[in-house]
């Protein structure tokens, strides 16, 4: 008896769980992302066959290379005239069939699998991508309450200064001073690179704490150009709330300044910026590339642009495949996220 009282108690709870509005909306979300991705694989399938040349192309001009190996390679990696169109289609058709069974192909630059590599690669830019948007938040958040709360006063138009210096200065520019400052400062900060020589050596702890080092620089590179927009948007989006009539009740009924601004109005200022989160986690997958180029950062930036000169078909393809995969991951976190932050949102209603 209290046994099958127990079964049904279970069943209910799954079956509450299963049609909750926040399953259903990832169950519905991860639908889309089904038709998303493929839509995208043949855009950037469409885009690279529309580009001149391919990979071969270079190996060609190599006189060590006979035409048969060319016609080898040809042969192995599936490569076509990019004027048949049947060949392509089939081409195409191919790589999403292995790709539905987690196979992106085989890299023609390094001869290793897609997925291999980019497994290799994408632990350190996630790294670099989490760190940085911790940093840019936890700067730009409180810089844009304090341009609000002291609108048009010397600290405001200081801090509005800065935030237009920061997003102006060029990223390459940023990565260079950074390093400057590393060559100073030296032994100090990391030139470059994710780990030290002797990283094999020291505890888990003594791992760790190499690795936040090394990231030092790149997450700041990062920062400065990231933190300013959104700082911005904070002053602005807080201006806007601070001017509504609720917040002047609030302070009519006596409640005190910092609970009128922490509680009330940042409340309902920072579901916008909750929005945009999603869009900045994947935007640093490119935007990652000139902190990664300038410290030597092994993340996807570099294996991407590598891939891109080289024409790497498969590669380049599972790189935005990638990229396209974490837009949507992002813009996913961020709605449950902004259902968190403010309950009054219907997830059935956001577009």
């Amino acid at each position: 008896m209290n046994s099958a009282l127990s079964s049904r108690n279970i069943l209910s709870q799954v079956r509450d769980i299963f049609f909750s509005e926040t399953c259903q909306y990832i169950l519905k979300r991860s639908l889309q992302a089904i038709l998303t991705l493929f839509l995208a694989s043949i855009l950037c399938f469409a885009i690279i066959q529309l580009s001149p040349g391919n990979f071969l192309d270079t190996l060609k001009q190599n006189p060590k290379i006979t035409p048969q190996r060319i016609e080898e390679l040809t042969q192995q990696f599936g490569l076509s005239d990019k004027k048949d169109f049947p060949t392509l289609v089939g081409q195409y058709v191919r790589w999403l069939t292995r790709s539905m069974r987690g196979d992106l192909g085989l890299s023609m630059l390094y001869f290793q699998p897609v997925t291999v590599l980019i497994g290799q690669r994408i632990r350190a830019t996630l790294e670099l991508a989490i760190a940085s948007i911790i940093l840019t938040w936890a700067i730009a958040i409180p810089l844009g309450i304090i341009g609000a709360v002291n609108q048009n006063k010397f600290i405001d138009k200081f801090l509005r200064v800065l935030s237009y210096t920061a997003q102006g200065f060029p990223s390459f520019v940023t990565a260079l001073s950074l390093l400057i400052v590393a060559q100073i400062c030296s032994p100090l900060l990391p030139v470059g690179g994710r780990t030290s020589i002797n990283h094999q050596e020291l505890s888990a702890i003594g791992q760790l704490f190499d690795i936040l080092w090394h990231m030092i620089l790149p997450t700041i590179a990062l920062t400065i150009t990231g933190f300013a927009g959104l700082q911005r948007i904070t002053r602005g989006e807080l201006l806007d709330v601070l001017r509504q009539d609720y917040i002047q009740t609030a302070r009519a009924k006596g409640l005190s300044e910092n609970r009128v601004i922490y509680v009330h109005a940042l409340r309902n200022a920072i579901n916008p910026l909750v929005t945009l989160l999603g869009f900045e986690f994947a935007s640093l997958l490119s935007g990652a590339f000139i902190a990664e180029f300038f410290f030597n950062w092994p993340g996807l930036g570099k294996l991407i642009l590598a891939a891109v000169t080289a024409k790497d078909l498969y590669l380049v393809m599972g790189s935005l495949m990638i990229g396209a995969i974490m837009l949507i991951i992002g813009n996913l976190f961020a709605d449950l996220l902004l259902k968190f932050v403010d309950p009054r949102i219907r997830l059935a209603d956001l577009k």
